[in-house]
């Protein structure tokens, strides 16, 4: 695919942030290496191994041997998913950077819904579920959630927390990225709302997981997130409405 803006490919980086998903990780980078192909020839896909303790290590290894496009990123210690996160933009090289989750509740085939919605004028094709494919107890907490962020942060995106975007590289420039958990969604959706960018948004499909389990839905965590929440609130909304 050319761009609109210049006369070469436009540059793709696929990354997946992965904890402990070696029933899921191949599939998935074998679907994002064939669809990556198909939407432009410059294209590269990351994963980010966040201290798998399982053989999530050696697969991507043998992925990154057989596709030249594939290139496994490491991390000794787990760094919690804004960890990873950080790390797969930090080591993006390509113009417009798609990310989505190892765990494959999402399919990375969909990408090209929002490769159809580039233009010059978008800077983030912000995925949202159709239908949240979870257990009751996760979907109930989960929009009571989405709702409360929502409200404190004064965010109007449909789903703060689909991890299925599309954005470009450049945003970075002058958005950074500091936390370690999972509020680090709320924390770039927050960032890139306020430093004005653009953003579209795309429905698209959530699944069962059928491997693995959640590493956010436990009493533990859940305390933690919202800790983290109120903390972020503090550092990007009440400190700037003060004088």
């Amino acid at each position: 695919m050319s761009s609109s803006l210049d006369q070469r490919p436009v540059g793709l980086t696929v990354f997946f942030p992965a904890y402990n998903d070696s029933g899921t990780i191949a599939s998935l980078v074998i679907a994002a290496v064939q669809t990556a192909s198909r939407l432009t020839p410059d294209f590269e896909v990351l994963v980010i191994n966040d201290g798998s303790t399982d053989a999530t290590a050696e697969i991507i290894d043998e992925l990154s041997r057989i596709y030249p496009q594939v290139r496994a990123i490491h991390h000794e210690k787990n760094r919690g998913y804004g960890g990873a996160l950080r790390t797969g933009f930090a080591s993006a090289t390509k113009d417009w950077i798609f990310y989505t989750d190892g765990d494959a509740q999402y399919d990375p085939r969909e990408m090209a819904r929002l490769w159809e919605k580039m233009s010059e004028s978008v800077d983030l094709v912000n995925g949202y579920k159709i239908s949240r494919s979870d257990p009751l107890h996760r979907i109930i907490i989960g929009r009571l959630y989405h709702h409360t962020v929502k409200l404190l942060f004064g965010l109007t995106v449909r789903d703060v927390d689909c991890d299925f975007r599309l954005m470009r590289r450049r945003m970075f420039d002058r958005v950074t990225l500091e936390k370690s958990s999972g509020v680090i969604c709320l924390e770039m959706m927050k960032k890139i709302t306020d430093a004005g960018f653009s953003i579209v948004e795309v429905p698209v499909h959530h699944y069962h997981r059928a491997y693995g389990k959640s590493q956010f839905f436990n009493f533990g965590r859940l305390v933690r997130t919202a800790a983290d929440v109120f903390k972020l609130w503090r550092e990007l909304v009440l400190h700037r409405r003060r004088p």
